[in-house]
Protein backbone atom coordinates (compact mmCIF):
# COMPACT_ATOMS: atom_id res chain seq x y z
CA UNK A 1 0.00 0.00 0.00
CA UNK A 2 1.36 3.37 -0.96
CA UNK A 3 1.39 5.75 1.97
CA UNK A 4 0.03 9.11 0.81
CA UNK A 5 3.10 11.16 1.67
CA UNK A 6 2.21 13.66 -1.00
CA UNK A 7 -1.17 14.20 0.59
CA UNK A 8 0.52 15.74 3.62
CA UNK A 9 -0.13 19.40 3.18
CA UNK A 10 2.93 21.04 1.72
CA UNK A 11 4.25 24.30 3.13
CA UNK A 12 2.97 27.47 1.59
CA UNK A 13 6.16 28.20 -0.31
CA UNK A 14 5.93 25.52 -2.96
CA UNK A 15 4.66 22.13 -4.05
CA UNK A 16 7.96 20.30 -3.68
CA UNK A 17 7.76 16.72 -2.47
CA UNK A 18 9.95 14.25 -0.66
CA UNK A 19 10.30 10.54 -1.35
CA UNK A 20 12.65 7.73 -2.30
CA UNK A 21 15.93 8.43 -4.04
CA UNK A 22 15.87 8.03 -7.81
CA UNK A 23 18.57 5.96 -9.58
CA UNK A 24 21.95 7.64 -9.86
CA UNK A 25 22.65 8.97 -13.35
CA UNK A 26 26.04 7.99 -14.79
CA UNK A 27 27.85 10.64 -16.81
CA UNK A 28 28.36 9.46 -20.41
CA UNK A 29 32.07 10.26 -20.25
CA UNK A 30 32.66 8.24 -17.06
CA UNK A 31 30.56 5.06 -17.11
CA UNK A 32 30.46 2.96 -13.96
CA UNK A 33 32.30 -0.38 -14.05
CA UNK A 34 33.01 -2.81 -11.25
CA UNK A 35 36.78 -2.53 -11.68
CA UNK A 36 36.68 1.28 -11.82
CA UNK A 37 34.58 1.51 -8.66
CA UNK A 38 36.97 -0.80 -6.78
CA UNK A 39 39.98 1.18 -8.01
CA UNK A 40 38.29 4.40 -6.92
CA UNK A 41 37.61 2.91 -3.50
CA UNK A 42 41.30 2.10 -3.04
CA UNK A 43 42.31 5.61 -4.06
CA UNK A 44 39.66 7.08 -1.74
CA UNK A 45 41.31 5.44 1.28
CA UNK A 46 44.95 5.75 0.14
CA UNK A 47 46.94 8.37 2.07
CA UNK A 48 49.71 8.23 -0.54
CA UNK A 49 47.76 10.77 -2.57
CA UNK A 50 48.67 13.42 0.03
CA UNK A 51 51.98 15.24 0.28
CA UNK A 52 53.09 13.56 3.50
CA UNK A 53 51.20 10.25 3.23
CA UNK A 54 48.93 11.07 6.16
CA UNK A 55 45.62 12.21 4.62
CA UNK A 56 43.18 10.49 2.28
CA UNK A 57 39.72 11.41 1.04
CA UNK A 58 38.36 9.26 3.87
CA UNK A 59 40.17 11.32 6.50
CA UNK A 60 37.57 14.07 6.17
CA UNK A 61 34.82 12.03 4.50
CA UNK A 62 34.81 9.10 6.91
CA UNK A 63 32.14 6.40 6.40
CA UNK A 64 31.97 5.96 10.17
CA UNK A 65 31.10 9.64 10.59
CA UNK A 66 28.28 9.77 8.06
CA UNK A 67 30.84 10.31 5.28
CA UNK A 68 31.94 13.56 6.92
CA UNK A 69 34.08 14.08 10.02
CA UNK A 70 33.85 15.06 13.66
CA UNK A 71 34.42 18.74 12.85
CA UNK A 72 33.57 21.46 13.55
CA UNK A 73 35.92 22.14 10.62
CA UNK A 74 38.06 19.58 8.85
CA UNK A 75 41.74 18.88 9.48
CA UNK A 76 44.32 18.36 6.74
CA UNK A 77 48.04 17.67 6.64
CA UNK A 78 50.19 18.90 9.52
CA UNK A 79 47.00 19.21 11.59
CA UNK A 80 45.97 22.32 9.67
CA UNK A 81 42.33 23.32 10.18
CA UNK A 82 40.22 24.34 7.21
CA UNK A 83 37.52 26.99 7.39
CA UNK A 84 34.61 24.63 6.73
CA UNK A 85 33.58 21.15 7.75
CA UNK A 86 33.61 18.38 5.17
CA UNK A 87 30.30 18.09 3.29
CA UNK A 88 29.08 14.49 3.14
CA UNK A 89 30.16 12.33 0.23
CA UNK A 90 27.00 10.26 0.65
CA UNK A 91 24.44 11.08 -2.03
CA UNK A 92 26.80 13.65 -3.55
CA UNK A 93 25.97 12.03 -6.90
CA UNK A 94 22.66 13.89 -6.71
CA UNK A 95 24.20 17.33 -6.20
CA UNK A 96 24.00 19.67 -9.17
CA UNK A 97 27.21 21.33 -7.94
CA UNK A 98 29.87 20.16 -5.49
CA UNK A 99 31.44 21.75 -2.36
CA UNK A 100 29.58 23.99 0.08
CA UNK A 101 29.91 26.88 -2.37
CA UNK A 102 29.24 24.87 -5.53
CA UNK A 103 32.54 25.71 -7.19
CA UNK A 104 32.82 22.31 -8.90
CA UNK A 105 30.40 21.19 -11.61
CA UNK A 106 30.95 17.44 -11.13
CA UNK A 107 32.26 14.77 -8.79
CA UNK A 108 35.17 14.29 -11.18
CA UNK A 109 36.17 17.93 -10.90
CA UNK A 110 35.64 17.94 -7.14
CA UNK A 111 37.90 14.93 -6.63
CA UNK A 112 40.91 16.88 -7.91
CA UNK A 113 40.50 19.81 -5.54
CA UNK A 114 41.49 18.45 -2.12
CA UNK A 115 44.61 16.75 -3.50
CA UNK A 116 46.16 20.10 -4.41
CA UNK A 117 44.65 22.13 -1.57
CA UNK A 118 47.54 23.30 0.66
CA UNK A 119 45.53 22.72 3.84
CA UNK A 120 43.82 19.47 2.92
CA UNK A 121 46.12 16.96 1.16
CA UNK A 122 48.84 19.53 0.47
CA UNK A 123 50.07 17.89 -2.71
CA UNK A 124 50.39 18.92 -6.33
CA UNK A 125 48.73 17.03 -9.14
CA UNK A 126 52.14 16.52 -10.77
CA UNK A 127 53.64 15.01 -7.62
CA UNK A 128 50.57 12.87 -6.93
CA UNK A 129 50.58 11.44 -10.46
CA UNK A 130 54.30 10.73 -10.19
CA UNK A 131 53.64 8.82 -6.98
CA UNK A 132 50.81 6.76 -8.42
CA UNK A 133 52.71 6.00 -11.62
CA UNK A 134 55.61 4.72 -9.51
CA UNK A 135 53.36 2.05 -7.92
CA UNK A 136 53.31 -0.96 -10.29
CA UNK A 137 50.10 -2.29 -8.79
CA UNK A 138 48.24 0.93 -9.59
CA UNK A 139 49.71 1.04 -13.11
CA UNK A 140 48.36 -2.46 -13.71
CA UNK A 141 44.90 -1.62 -12.33
CA UNK A 142 44.58 1.67 -14.23
CA UNK A 143 45.57 -0.10 -17.44
CA UNK A 144 42.84 -2.69 -16.80
CA UNK A 145 40.22 0.01 -16.14
CA UNK A 146 41.20 2.70 -18.65
CA UNK A 147 43.23 0.70 -21.18
CA UNK A 148 46.14 3.12 -21.25
CA UNK A 149 49.17 4.38 -19.35
CA UNK A 150 50.66 6.50 -17.90
CA UNK A 151 48.05 7.32 -15.26
CA UNK A 152 46.56 10.80 -15.55
CA UNK A 153 44.93 13.17 -13.07
CA UNK A 154 41.65 12.82 -14.92
CA UNK A 155 41.75 9.04 -14.55
CA UNK A 156 42.37 9.30 -10.80
CA UNK A 157 39.44 11.70 -10.49
CA UNK A 158 37.17 9.54 -12.62
CA UNK A 159 37.89 6.46 -10.51
CA UNK A 160 37.31 8.27 -7.21
CA UNK A 161 34.08 9.79 -8.55
CA UNK A 162 32.89 6.37 -9.74
CA UNK A 163 33.27 5.05 -6.18
CA UNK A 164 31.62 8.10 -4.63
CA UNK A 165 28.69 7.66 -6.99
CA UNK A 166 27.95 4.33 -5.26
CA UNK A 167 27.58 5.91 -1.81
CA UNK A 168 23.80 6.18 -1.76
CA UNK A 169 21.88 6.10 1.52
CA UNK A 170 18.80 4.07 0.75
CA UNK A 171 16.55 1.88 2.91
CA UNK A 172 15.94 4.26 5.77
CA UNK A 173 12.76 3.76 7.83
CA UNK A 174 11.35 6.73 5.89
CA UNK A 175 12.03 4.92 2.59
CA UNK A 176 10.25 1.83 3.85
CA UNK A 177 7.33 3.97 5.02
CA UNK A 178 7.03 5.61 1.61
CA UNK A 179 7.04 2.17 0.00
CA UNK A 180 4.06 1.19 2.11
CA UNK A 181 5.34 -0.16 5.43
CA UNK A 182 3.23 1.95 7.78
CA UNK A 183 4.97 0.37 10.79
CA UNK A 184 8.40 1.70 9.72
CA UNK A 185 7.86 4.98 11.57
CA UNK A 186 6.83 5.47 15.16
CA UNK A 187 3.86 7.74 15.91
CA UNK A 188 6.30 10.43 17.04
CA UNK A 189 8.30 10.12 13.82
CA UNK A 190 5.11 10.31 11.75
CA UNK A 191 4.28 13.54 13.54
CA UNK A 192 7.83 14.74 12.81
CA UNK A 193 7.39 13.92 9.13
CA UNK A 194 4.18 15.91 8.99
CA UNK A 195 5.91 18.90 10.61
CA UNK A 196 8.90 18.47 8.27
CA UNK A 197 6.59 18.67 5.29
CA UNK A 198 4.33 21.33 6.75
CA UNK A 199 4.68 23.75 9.65
CA UNK A 200 8.46 23.26 9.84
CA UNK A 201 8.94 24.64 6.31
CA UNK A 202 11.80 22.13 5.95
CA UNK A 203 10.74 21.25 2.41
CA UNK A 204 11.35 24.81 1.36
CA UNK A 205 14.94 23.64 0.80
CA UNK A 206 15.15 19.97 1.84
CA UNK A 207 13.01 18.35 -0.82
CA UNK A 208 13.21 15.64 -3.47
CA UNK A 209 14.59 12.16 -2.93
CA UNK A 210 17.82 13.55 -1.50
CA UNK A 211 16.07 16.04 0.78
CA UNK A 212 18.10 18.86 -0.76
CA UNK A 213 17.33 21.42 -3.44
CA UNK A 214 21.06 21.63 -4.34
CA UNK A 215 20.68 25.41 -4.08
CA UNK A 216 22.39 27.99 -1.87
CA UNK A 217 20.90 29.79 1.11
CA UNK A 218 22.06 32.20 3.79
CA UNK A 219 20.71 30.97 7.14
CA UNK A 220 22.12 33.85 9.15
CA UNK A 221 24.91 31.78 10.67
CA UNK A 222 27.28 34.27 12.24
CA UNK A 223 31.03 33.71 12.22
CA UNK A 224 32.52 33.34 15.68
CA UNK A 225 35.28 35.70 14.56
CA UNK A 226 33.68 38.48 12.48
CA UNK A 227 37.03 39.18 10.81
CA UNK A 228 36.80 35.69 9.31
CA UNK A 229 33.28 35.90 7.94
CA UNK A 230 32.80 33.23 5.26
CA UNK A 231 31.48 34.66 1.99
CA UNK A 232 30.17 31.25 0.84
CA UNK A 233 28.70 31.10 -2.67
CA UNK A 234 29.65 34.76 -3.24
CA UNK A 235 33.30 33.74 -3.62
CA UNK A 236 32.27 31.80 -6.73
CA UNK A 237 29.70 34.08 -8.32
CA UNK A 238 30.56 37.59 -7.01
CA UNK A 239 26.80 38.05 -6.83
CA UNK A 240 25.89 40.02 -3.68
CA UNK A 241 22.74 37.91 -3.36
CA UNK A 242 24.98 34.90 -2.69
CA UNK A 243 26.90 36.48 0.19
CA UNK A 244 27.08 33.97 3.05
CA UNK A 245 25.01 31.39 1.20
CA UNK A 246 25.88 27.69 1.31
CA UNK A 247 24.51 24.62 -0.42
CA UNK A 248 21.62 22.80 1.22
CA UNK A 249 22.99 19.53 2.65
CA UNK A 250 20.99 16.34 2.48
CA UNK A 251 19.00 15.46 5.59
CA UNK A 252 19.59 11.77 4.91
CA UNK A 253 21.93 10.33 7.55
CA UNK A 254 22.27 13.77 9.15
CA UNK A 255 22.05 12.16 12.59
CA UNK A 256 25.42 10.50 11.93
CA UNK A 257 27.42 13.64 11.24
CA UNK A 258 27.14 16.26 13.96
CA UNK A 259 28.04 19.09 14.29
CA UNK A 260 26.07 20.99 11.65
CA UNK A 261 26.26 23.92 9.24
CA UNK A 262 29.29 24.71 7.09
CA UNK A 263 31.25 25.71 10.19
CA UNK A 264 29.97 23.15 12.67
CA UNK A 265 28.46 25.90 14.79
CA UNK A 266 25.32 23.92 15.66
CA UNK A 267 26.17 20.97 17.87
CA UNK A 268 23.02 18.85 17.63
CA UNK A 269 19.97 18.32 15.44
CA UNK A 270 17.91 19.98 18.15
CA UNK A 271 20.17 23.04 17.94
CA UNK A 272 19.58 23.13 14.19
CA UNK A 273 15.81 22.94 14.59
CA UNK A 274 15.83 25.72 17.18
CA UNK A 275 17.85 27.91 14.82
CA UNK A 276 15.23 27.41 12.12
CA UNK A 277 12.46 27.95 14.64
CA UNK A 278 13.91 31.39 15.39
CA UNK A 279 13.93 32.22 11.70
CA UNK A 280 17.70 31.94 11.29
CA UNK A 281 20.88 33.00 13.05
CA UNK A 282 21.99 36.38 14.32
CA UNK A 283 23.67 37.52 11.07
CA UNK A 284 20.69 39.01 9.24
CA UNK A 285 22.73 40.96 6.69
CA UNK A 286 21.69 38.74 3.79
CA UNK A 287 19.21 36.34 5.33
CA UNK A 288 17.38 34.08 2.89
CA UNK A 289 13.69 35.12 2.66
CA UNK A 290 12.75 31.48 3.20
CA UNK A 291 13.94 31.82 6.78
CA UNK A 292 10.91 32.79 8.84
CA UNK A 293 10.04 32.21 12.51
CA UNK A 294 8.15 28.94 12.81
CA UNK A 295 6.54 29.05 16.23
CA UNK A 296 7.15 25.37 16.94
CA UNK A 297 6.12 23.96 20.29
CA UNK A 298 8.50 21.87 22.37
CA UNK A 299 6.61 18.71 21.40
CA UNK A 300 6.82 19.65 17.73
CA UNK A 301 10.57 20.24 18.00
CA UNK A 302 10.94 16.85 19.69
CA UNK A 303 8.96 15.15 16.93
CA UNK A 304 10.97 16.80 14.17
CA UNK A 305 14.25 15.78 15.80
CA UNK A 306 12.97 12.23 16.33
CA UNK A 307 12.11 11.98 12.63
CA UNK A 308 15.58 13.04 11.53
CA UNK A 309 17.42 11.11 14.24
CA UNK A 310 16.23 7.63 13.26
CA UNK A 311 13.80 7.67 10.38
CA UNK A 312 16.25 9.27 7.94
CA UNK A 313 19.22 6.98 8.71
CA UNK A 314 20.07 4.46 6.01
CA UNK A 315 20.21 0.77 6.78
CA UNK A 316 21.74 -0.04 3.40
CA UNK A 317 24.75 -2.21 4.41
CA UNK A 318 26.64 -1.24 1.26
CA UNK A 319 26.88 2.26 2.72
CA UNK A 320 26.51 1.91 6.48
CA UNK A 321 28.99 -0.98 6.77
CA UNK A 322 31.74 0.29 4.50
CA UNK A 323 35.09 -0.23 6.20
CA UNK A 324 38.37 1.48 5.34
CA UNK A 325 40.66 -0.47 3.04
CA UNK A 326 43.74 -1.33 5.13
CA UNK A 327 47.13 -0.27 3.74
CA UNK A 328 48.07 -3.94 3.36
CA UNK A 329 45.48 -4.19 0.57
CA UNK A 330 46.62 -1.14 -1.39
CA UNK A 331 48.39 -1.72 -4.72
CA UNK A 332 52.14 -2.13 -4.23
Amino acid sequence: MQVPITSVRAHSLGPEQIGNLPPVVEPPDNPQTVDKILLGKKLYFDTRLSADNTVSCATCHDPAMGWSDAGPTSKGINNQLGGRRAPPVSNSAYNLLQFWDGRSPSLEDQAKGPIANPIEMGNTHVAMIRTVNDIPGYVEEFKLVFGSTPITVDQVAQAIAAFERTVVTTDSPFDRYVRGDITALTPLEKKGLEIFNGKGHCTACHWGGNFSDSRFHNLGVAAADLSKKDEGRYKVTNNPADMGAFKTPTVRDAALRAPYMHDGSEKTLEDVVRLYDLGGGSDESNLDPLMVPLGLSESEIAALVAFMKRAMVSTNPEVSNVKPIPPSEFPK
